[in-house]
């Protein structure tokens, strides 16, 4: 597997993740964060790795 292809499915499960906790964990809490938030964070971990490995496929067929 090249490493934009590993990009691409890394990010795309990070995305589908972290999508799922910002949707389903509103009403858990812990003391120090909330799941929401990581959620959150997730999804944009998981935008900049599907962008990163859209960035290398593209320079790679260049």
């Amino acid at each position: 597997m090249s490493k934009a292809r590993g990009n691409l499915v890394e990010g795309a499960v990070t995305f589908v993740i972290g999508l799922g906790l910002w949707l389903f964990t509103g009403d858990v809490e812990f003391p120090v964060v909330t799941l929401t938030k990581v959620g959150i964070v997730m999804m944009c971990v998981g935008g900049v790795l599907v962008a990163a490995g859209l960035w290398q496929g593209a320079r790679r067929r260049a």
